[in-house]
């Protein structure tokens, strides 16, 4: 592999997150502290129009977190998706509460509202869709569908950090949202997760929830987790969230050439009235997909991912039999591209060189 090599995904840290992790260091104050409470804020004024944000350890301790704070527990259902990664299913599970899964419609692989309305039972407390790839999902119908059947919409925003639809943020409507701060997410922490909430019940559950089940010191109100952010973590988000705005404007211009020059195979369909953010730009291969990227990764230096390959129903942890016809098509042929804005224009020259000759070819 050579020096040129394009990696699928590329974390973006420089000199000002050092100097903020240097600060907190010679600050002494590690954990918990001022660092979070500021990022918590400042979060919320970008990215969530002021909606309160909540910060934890990971995007999967704030979807687990999240339904524990509504209420979910041993005997409900949540409808979630299929194809996703595997804590969207594993946050309900974690609950004592059961996943139900639902296939998705191929244009945004987001759930398809008439298949999460056929699963509704009276068992059934909240539907959790995820904003896949950076794409908001049909939040206007799921939040519709959800009122109507009076159940909850819980968000799962990991991949979609300033995505909207119609104008409103993801995040914005559910009950909870929950961002993830992974290192190849559209913007980082180091590791880390952010929940927002409009309920401050639910708000004050979360910081119950991640603290020990306490608001003051030895004072537990509740069982809870040590799912706290460290200021180190906080002082990282902080710097990134000052650039996350310019990164996702060079992600969807370098999207949109991408869109617009490659030939022959499914490029990503953007909803009317969505903001795509393109945490991943997703192709589909109908024919050999992995023998297509193995081919970019082998002939052209060019690395892509499969998010994702097995859908959570037939993972060995949950081991179901659902028929879910367009989850298995996705997972059959989903590729995703480099977009991230570290690309320059002979990157994504090479790009589209690339797939347009593997596509030609048949590969």
């Amino acid at each position: 592999m050579s020096k040129d090599f394009i990696p699928a995904a590329r974390p973006i840290v420089g000199e000002e997150e050092r100097r903020a992790v240097d600060a907190v260091l010679v600050s002494g104050m590690l954990a918990q502290g001022a660092e979070v409470a500021s990022f918590e804020q400042e979060f919320s004024d970008v990215l969530l129009d002021g909606r309160a944000s909540v910060a934890v350890n990971s995007g999967t301790s704030g979807l687990h977190l999240g339904l524990l704070a509504a209420g979910i527990g041993a005997g409900d259902e949540v409808i979630v998706p299929s194809f996703t990664f595997a804590a969207t299913g594993n946050s309900v599970a974690l609950t004592g509460a059961t996943p139900v899964f639902a296939d998705i419609e191929l244009d945004h692989y987001g759930l398809d509202v008439d298949h999460v309305a056929s699963l509704i039972t009276e068992k059934t407390k909240g539907i959790m869709p995820v904003h896949l790839y950076g794409h908001p999902f049909a939040a206007d119908q799921l939040k519709a569908l959800a009122d109507e059947r009076g159940i909850a919409l819980f968000e799962d925003a990991a991949q979609a950090h300033g995505a909207s639809l119609h104008g409103q943020k993801v995040g914005t409507f559910g009950t909870f949202g929950v961002f993830s701060l992974y290192p190849t997410k559209n913007m980082t922490s180091g590791e880390g997760g952010m929940v927002s909430t409009a309920d401050p019940e639910v708000e004050r559950r979360l910081r119950l929830l991640r603290n020990q089940g306490m608001e003051k010191q030895y004072e537990n109100e509740l069982v809870g987790f040590n799912a706290r952010m460290t200021n180190l973590h906080a002082a990282i988000g902080r710097v990134q969230l000052t650039k996350v705005e310019g990164w996702t404007k060079t992600r969807q211009s370098n999207a949109a050439y991408l869109t617009e020059n490659l030939q022959n195979v499914a490029t990503p369909a953007v909803a009317d009235g969505a903001v795509h953010v393109y945490h991943q730009y997703t192709i589909r291969v109908p024919e050999d997909r992995d023998g297509f990227a193995k081919a970019l990764r082998e002939q052209y230096d060019i690395g892509s991912g499969v998010y994702y390959p097995v859908p959570n129903h037939r993972l060995p942890s949950f081991h179901r039999t659902e028929d879910l016809p367009n989850t298995e098509i996705a997972a059959a042929q989903v590729l995703s591209l480099p977009v991230h804005p570290s690309l320059d224009a002979e990157d994504l020259d090479r790009i589209v060189t690339a797939v347009n000759a593997l596509a030609a070819a048949g590969a």
